[in-house]
């Protein structure tokens, strides 16, 4: 199981199929927050089609109780030090609770948080 960060998913969106090819579909995870912020990013119809045909193969986790619980926490404690961001928090939040690892090109926005497996594919 890995789950994946937004930015993976948009390299994905792009045509970087590498950046996935070595799990196979049912080890792949995204959560509802993914789900919205490429539904954001879509800029026509056509977009939002492709985002939502090419993303229907991977696992979604649902953001439950206590994910946002976790999430607030951590904003509480996060957000003044390292400028997290609420979406980053709900993400971490559910790599936590699932205890998966977090696949991201941004691992500074993670790194300084303890038990959160990240997995850097640079």
């Amino acid at each position: 199981m890995i789950f994946l960060d937004t930015n993976i998913l948009i390299e994905y969106l792009k045509g970087n199929k590498s950046i996935t090819a070595q799990y196979s579909p049912n080890e792949l995870f995204i959560n509802d927050i993914v789900v919205m912020e490429l539904y954001q990013g879509a800029k026509s119809k056509n977009d939002l089609r492709f985002i939502v045909n090419e993303i229907s193969n991977f696992k979604i986790l649902k953001t439950n109780d206590e994910i946002i619980k976790l999430a607030t926490q951590l904003l509480k404690e996060y957000n003044l030090s390292h400028n997290m961001k609420m979406m980053d928090a709900i993400i971490v939040s559910t790599v936590m609770i699932y205890d998966i690892p977090l696949m991201t090109l941004n691992l500074k926005d993670f790194r300084y948080l303890d038990g959160v497996k990240l997995v850097d594919i640079r």
